[in-house]
């Protein structure tokens, strides 16, 4: 299966105990089985969210195909997840999506030895 990579950024409330109730939503084995079913059924492969402070980045490897139509059974789960998530996410810019993608702007393989 041939993948590609996505990276994303978002940013969280700055505050602390908003950050650690984020960081145990998002435990192995917290998020809800219907929203991971969603992730994986809309192409993600992959997934990792990295945290420094209140930044967040997304890794992603993403199927051929994505993205794919999301299931209309699920979407009101994932909605109501998104929605709990609002208390925790800030986003970098107002008005646009939460998650931004990232530009790649080094690879250390496209360097000359």
């Amino acid at each position: 299966m041939t993948t590609r990579r996505l990276v994303f950024a978002l940013d969280l409330v700055a505050d602390a105990a908003l950050i650690a109730a984020y960081r145990d939503r998002h435990a192995a084995g917290a998020v809800w089985p219907d929203v991971i079913r969603d992730i994986r059924d809309r192409g993600f492969v992959d997934m990792e969210i990295w945290q420094v402070a209140d930044r967040l980045v997304m890794i992603a490897e993403v199927a051929e195909d994505f993205p794919r139509a999301a299931d209309p059974a699920l979407q009101p789960i994932v909605a109501e997840w998104e929605a709990q998530m609002d208390t925790y996410q800030r986003p970098i810019r107002a008005g646009v999506d939460k998650w931004l993608p990232m530009e790649r702007i080094f690879a250390l393989a496209e360097q000359s030895r």
